[in-house]
């Protein structure tokens, strides 16, 4: 075992939350020490080459009405990559394949999100704060528990869970609270909410924003370093590595997925709701995949059940070549992996008869073991009463990450907005404010 100098600060995981304390707190003056246990910055974002050009892997969309990010964004002079136009929407639904337009699609679907969503200002009327209003028997709820109440169609629930199906995995065990929380965001509107969550990528990749986030830190960062303990001792934090390294610091960020939050002994331990929560873990666990398809088809979406098809969401998202790259959704592996090219070929087929699949490409988030997981969908109860407590400064241990974000939970918006939040905590504990009132 080895002994470190000591900082000001460890910000433990260099996804988005951890790159944005760790730029914050050093550009503040504070010596900052960033510790990554992957190979690579970006987290659940990762922006690699596959088939000859580049892909996002991961985290993706971002938008303008997201604060953190669109400050970002026109603080580099970094654009958005227009989508492609698509007006070509398959659903499978009740057992048979249709097709039509973009609007033949939403007049489909609108009237059953307006029911499904009914209820989502009221239950979330300041979508910041989770705890405005008393939500207790809708953190019962499950998507899937939902759905059934509605009594609607076999056509009809087809149709709502195919349009859900790209953030929904797992009806069964995800709450609705967050889709709910989600739909509040956009004033009730699912459409508007998935406009701003799933078309606009950013022009040279996630990892050109990381990188410009990068480039103003003056953190020291090290990289294949996995963090096995973090121990407040009340003075001070001791950071236990994968080698038994101990590193010292007058606080700490953690910026680390709920789902390998286990894997760290916190002492003292955090409150008994969070320490359930990491134990359960978010039931996320979607495959991403990329499909190289022959020739440049017709721009099209496609929707499907979860579990009526392997691929649930598929959309047109590049011509590469003379190709078309199509990004799919599936449950997990377990429905289709990424190197089982003739699996996500035959459940294209299901939409467009004939298309070839020439290539896939992806990540297998869930069996990443610094991940276990995609972007988390907490599981009942947990969206307002577990995770506020996370948001809390713990001592001198203070957590950040887009799993525990309040508006934008899930995402890259998400991530930034607790890695600003968390820095603005430490530096006022650091300079012995507000935030010094946390410590034990």
């Amino acid at each position: 075992m080895t002994n470190s100098s000591s900082y000001d600060v460890v910000v433990i995981g260099a996804g988005f939350a951890g790159v944005t304390a760790a730029r914050n707190l050093s550009a503040g003056g504070h010596s900052v020490l960033l510790l990554e246990a992957r190979d690579r910055v970006g987290g659940r974002t990762r922006t690699a080459e596959a088939f000859g050009r580049q892909v996002e892997l991961g985290g993706t969309y971002v938008h303008w009405t997201q604060p953190n990010v669109w400050h970002e964004l026109q603080r580099h002079n970094i654009p958005l990559a227009p989508p492609l136009g698509i007006d070509t929407v398959y659903w499978l639904a009740d057992g048979t394949v249709h097709s039509g337009s973009q609007h033949d699609y939403q007049n489909a679907v609108a009237p059953l999100a307006a029911r499904f969503f009914a209820d989502a200002r009221a239950c979330f009327p300041m979508p910041y704060d989770v705890t405005a209003v008393d939500n207790g028997a809708i953190e019962k709820e499950t998507i899937a528990s939902r759905l059934d109440a509605l009594n609607l169609s076999a056509y009809d629930r087809d149709v709502l869970e195919g349009a859900l199906a790209t953030l929904v995995h797992s009806p069964g065990e995800q709450g609705v609270a967050q889709l709910l929380l989600w739909a509040a965001t956009t004033f009730g509107d699912w459409g508007a909410f998935l406009e701003t969550a799933g078309f606009w990528p950013i022009e040279g990749g996630t990892r050109r924003l990381l990188d410009a986030v990068l480039g103003e830190s003056r953190a020291e960062l090290r990289l294949s370093t996995p963090v096995t303990a973090i121990e407040d001792a009340g003075s001070g934090v001791l950071v236990t590595t994968g080698t038994g390294e101990q590193i010292r610091a007058r606080s700490a960020v953690v910026a680390l997925p709920l789902n390998t939050l286990g894997d760290v002994r916190i002492t003292p331990d955090v409150p008994r709701p969070a320490r359930a929560m990491i134990e359960q873990k978010q039931p996320v666990r979607s495959a991403k995949i990329w499909a190289r398809v022959r020739g440049e088809i017709e721009p099209f979406c496609a929707f499907a059940p979860v579990g009526k098809n392997p691929v649930n969401t598929a959309k047109v998202e590049y011509r590469h070549d003379g190709d078309t790259l199509v990004v799919c959704f599936a449950s997990g592996p377990s429905a289709v992996g990424a190197e089982d090219r003739e699996g996500v070929q035959a459940a294209l087929r299901t939409f467009v008869p004939g298309i070839e699949v020439r290539e896939t490409a992806g990540h297998d988030w869930a069996g990443d073991p610094f991940s276990q997981g995609a972007w988390a969908h907490h599981r009942p109860g947990n969206l307002s009463g577990a995770v506020p407590l996370l948001r809390e400064p713990h001592g001198r241990v203070h957590f950040a990450g887009g799993d525990i974000a309040s508006v934008g939970v899930g995402g890259i918006e998400g991530a930034m907005e607790t890695g600003a939040a968390a820095a603005r905590d430490v530096a006022a504990t650091l300079a012995g404010g507000p935030g010094a009132a946390n410590r034990p």
